[in-house]
């Protein structure tokens, strides 16, 4: 039997991100997070309802909003319009009043269901998506791979012919060399 899913936040970036996973493992790897942001204090489980809700209607999928805003989770969100301008601002200013505890919204066993289904499809798709990436890399690797190896082989051939045609000169230079010299010794007796 598939795990119940819960909803998990963090924020990376611009950004702040929800998921709907059965564990942190799968959370973070939603995120395509490289170290343990839970344990680091960067992530948590929550049970705020408007970001539960957002998460649990479509599992799997990262949601995002603008860093530190208390915007809806979507797909796609816009980057954030206020990064604070560098001005003083009094800290009465920056204080954010608690928004009033709410509970969670009840979601049905066929609806946690319907959600963790999702889930798995939503988890199947990116597996195969990832090895079709992958096999696309192993492709193009192994085709620039061919491609320096005949390139290294056409080098070896201009090289090994390079060497022949050196040898070649080298030779003939020692023959006109000695011949000069034949000529020369002849020219000498002549002289002589």
């Amino acid at each position: 039997m598939a795990r119940k899913l819960k909803t998990f936040q963090t924020s990376l970036g611009f950004y702040d991100l929800a998921v709907a996973a059965p564990s942190m493992k799968a959370a973070l790897e939603a995120w395509g997070a490289g170290s343990n942001l839970f344990h680091q204090g960067f992530a948590s489980e929550t049970d705020d309802p408007d970001v539960v809700a957002a998460a649990m209607s479509k599992p799997g999928v990262v949601l995002k909003r603008p860093a530190g805003s208390s915007g809806h989770f979507a797909e796609h969100s816009d980057l954030p319009i206020d990064l604070g301008s560098g001005e003083n601002r009094t800290q009465r200013e920056t204080r954010r009043p608690k928004p009033a505890k709410r509970t969670a919204p009840k979601i049905s066993e066929r609806e946690a269901r319907k959600a963790t289904a999702e889930f798995e499809k939503e988890h199947k798709r990116r597996d195969v998506e990832r090895r079709r990436e992958e096999a696309a890399m192993a492709k193009g690797r192994e085709r620039r791979e061919n491609a320096v190896a005949k390139a290294q082989a056409a080098l070896d051939d201009a090289k090994a012919e390079h060497d022949a045609t050196t040898s070649a000169i080298e030779a003939e230079r020692a023959a006109l060399d000695m011949r000069a010299e034949d000529e020369e010794a002849a020219l000498r007796r002549v002289r002589d």
